[in-house]
């Protein structure tokens, strides 16, 4: 088992990355993985490097209770985390799986507590009588403050107060409707770390999309954790993005962790078939076209330094290498590469006289054009003639 370290040093802090992809990503609408893919997709993450895993929900159902079970008996190298209500019966679901850990949800903004009709008393006494006994019975016992980005500050310390009282052995702050920005959240973690030694974990949403910054920036705050989906999948608009923050942090020499970015482009395609979600095209870090570039002062210096346009290479996370697209915005090296690779060899000004028709051809299908199109304008003006 992957132990959780609070000790960090200036040069190489190690954030926990905790993905909820199995439980919060299936949350998506619509979204169904079978028995068959979440074991792959648990498989994948733990090899992947991801510290801890929030598998499911065992409240829901005998079937959901099963999955959990078979997850469990695969012994992978991470921290497996069942989520609960704040109820005992969720709780007993929750040890019948056996995960190490269990993630015990509460209500703390007023408008969460008068949706279920309660008040901040019933939160406190809940904290008192659940954390201790959970903790008889789960190596690790987190907390989460649901709503916190929405609730009373006065309130959420509080929570976290009783919460760290209790013996919780870490706090989630959830964004649950994705209205947090960076500064808020750089504001909202630092009053909570003035209060309380306990490790704070930040669950981002994106409806605003910046989940993945938020994520980064609970992090910098001191949040010693956070917790991610592959591609971001989760209600609404998703959670923060685990190769986009995966990445940012690899990017970062302030940050260290365990993650095989090598490893993400296979895993968000994995996990967007079983999903039946596409990645979109311009999806940051795995999307089609994060490494095409069509541009000609782009192409021109990608041709001579592959960073020049790019902030990390394809393989860094598991891609192929970039690929230069021939289209209305493309220069003469680009064509000049584009034909050497297919073995023709053209001078520049040829190149420039390809390039009005390769220019006008794309404007006119509105868009970037086929290595075949390109064989037959090449062929046009210089073979047919």
């Amino acid at each position: 088992m992957r132990i959780e370290s609070r000790t960090s040093s200036p040069s190489a802090i190690k954030p926990w990355i905790i993905d909820t992809t199995l439980r919060d990503g299936e949350q998506a609408p619509g979204v169904v993985f079978s028995t068959a893919e979440k074991i792959e997709i648990a498989s994948l993450l733990a090899d992947a490097g991801v510290n801890e895993l929030e598998i499911g929900y065992p409240a829901i159902s005998h079937d959901e209770r099963n999955v959990i079970r078979k997850i469990n008996a695969m012994k992978l190298p991470v921290r497996l985390t069942s989520w609960a209500r704040a109820k005992w019966e969720d709780i007993e679901d929750a040890c019948i799986c056996g995960t190490e850990a269990v993630h015990i949800s509460f209500p703390v903004s007023d408008l969460y507590l008068q949706l279920m009709q309660r008040d901040y008393a019933w939160v406190q006494q809940q904290l008192q009588e659940l954390v201790p006994k959970a903790k008889k019975y789960f190596k690790f016992v987190s907390v989460g403050a649901q709503d916190a980005t929405r609730a009373e500050p006065e309130l959420l310390k509080s929570f976290v107060l009783d919460a760290t009282e209790c013996g919780a052995d870490r706090i989630r702050i959830a964004d649950t409707v994705g209205i947090a920005t960076p500064p808020s959240v750089i504001n909202l973690v630092g009053m909570l770390k003035s209060i309380t030694p306990a490790a704070l974990e930040f669950h981002a949403h994106n409806d605003l999309g910046m989940a993945t910054a938020n994520a980064f920036t609970a992090l910098e705050a001191g949040c010693h954790a956070v917790s991610v989906s592959v591609t971001g999948l989760g209600e609404r608009a998703g959670n923060a993005a685990l190769e986009e923050l995966a990445i940012a942090l690899k990017l970062s020499e302030k940050y260290k962790t365990s993650i095989d970015t090598r490893q993400l482009s296979h895993l968000c395609n994995t996990v967007s078939k079983a999903a039946g979600r596409a990645i979109e095209t311009q999806k940051p870090v795995v999307g089609k076209s994060a490494f095409q570039h069509e541009s000609g002062i782009h192409c021109a210096a990608l041709l001579k330094h592959p960073l020049s346009y790019q902030p990390f290479l394809p393989d860094q996370v598991g891609r192929d290498k970039h690929e230069v697209v021939i289209g209305k915005h493309s220069g003469s090296a680009s064509l000049q590469h584009f034909y050497s690779g297919r073995g023709i060899m053209i001078t520049r000004n040829e190149a420039h006289h390809l390039l009005e028709v390769v220019r006008t051809t794309a404007t006119e299908k509105k868009r970037a054009l086929l290595p075949e199109e390109l064989d037959s304008i090449y062929s046009t003006l210089f073979v047919k003639r």
